[in-house]
């Protein structure tokens, strides 16, 4: 037989074609996937932002849950400020919490996306738990972590008692000493009122928390118990007891403190500077509290000694006129 190699060679080169043909149209639905993939997210992103932006999700109400005491139109416009230039869906809500919890009332916010133009906001707010008398007068709510709340207004419930003594520095060692002496106050609200004694003070004095001293009310509201640090509730109990011996004497009116401070002795003290130790009656004339003036003591003894002096040379001179007669 006559061989056509000729032929096999085409037919092999066209073999050798089709196949690398068939190889690159193969890789072709691959590249085709990686695109459509990549185009279907830039669509997806545009589409996310002109959604966000939209106003479909611009915000129209606010939802405030929880407040007693702190203004609803504060926090709405605390949240409308911050979701206003990003919608309701791109809205920052720790952002929102945390300008939140700067109110004066406001302990905890909790911050939720209402879809698709609402934004609710669950207050806890702070608990107040005494009023202090500032240095300039004014009377304030204070919570137990010695925040000051805000001004006690006239319908709202009287304490107890008032508590004095706070430092008004805006520092952070002033603030631990503040909350100190709000858990002080507690203590001792809840000593006195057990004893029915918080009726008979008007406010407590916490400038050192380790003495402390307690303004009566009423018609002994002039009068100032002086305590100390031990045994709150006895030592103003019996110093209740020995101040209402003390006012049937002549000098109950005069009655200006009574210190308990050393625990057994109730010392009483009065306008006039003298004081009475009450289970001794022992009375002693101290000018207030204070040491004598020195040099006022030292010139009383040289008018003594001049005195005895003048009553000696007058003596002398009587007896050398009777021998003289």
């Amino acid at each position: 037989m006559q061989q056509r190699p000729a032929r096999r060679e085409r037919g092999a080169s066209s073999d050798s074609l089709g196949g690398r043909l068939r190889l690159l149209l193969g890789y072709i639905p691959l590249f085709l996937k990686v695109a459509a993939a990549i185009t279907m997210g830039l669509l997806l992103f545009a589409g996310y932002k002109a959604a966000a932006s939209a106003r479909f999700f611009r915000l129209r109400s606010v939802e405030v849950q929880g407040t007693a005491r702190a203004s609803v139109d504060a926090v709405q416009a605390i949240v409308r400020r911050d979701v206003a230039a990003t919608g309701v869906w791109q809205a920052d809500l720790k952002e929102i919490n945390a300008h939140l919890q700067q109110l004066a009332w406001v302990r905890t916010a909790i911050v939720t996306r209402v879809l698709p133009d609402g934004v609710r906001v669950r207050i806890a707010e702070r608990i107040p738990r005494a009023v202090v008398r500032l240095s300039s007068g004014r009377f304030v709510w204070v919570d137990d972590d010695g925040v000051l709340l805000g001004e006690m207004q006239p319908t709202d419930e009287m304490p107890p008692f008032f508590l004095r003594g706070w430092n008004e520095d805006d520092s952070e060692s002033a603030r631990g000493e503040n909350r100190e002496r709000v858990r002080k106050y507690q203590e001792l609200r809840r000593l006195w009122d057990g004893n029915g004694l918080t009726e008979r003070v008007s406010e407590v004095n916490l400038i050192d928390v380790r003495d402390v001293r307690a303004q009566l009310a009423g018609d002994d509201s002039q009068i100032e118990v002086r305590l100390g640090s031990q045994d709150l509730g006895k030592r103003l109990k019996q110093a209740l007891e020995v101040l209402d011996e003390q006012r049937q004497t002549a000098r109950g009116a005069f009655i200006s403190y009574v210190d308990l401070t050393q625990g057994r002795r109730a010392i009483v003290g009065f306008v006039s500077g003298a004081h009475t130790v009450a289970d001794g009656n022992e009375t002693a004339a101290t000018a207030g509290d204070k040491k004598p003036d020195a040099s006022k003591a030292r010139a009383n003894k040289k008018d003594a000694k001049d005195g005895d002096k003048d009553k000696q040379a007058d003596a002398r001179k009587n007896r050398n006129r009777q021998n003289t007669r």
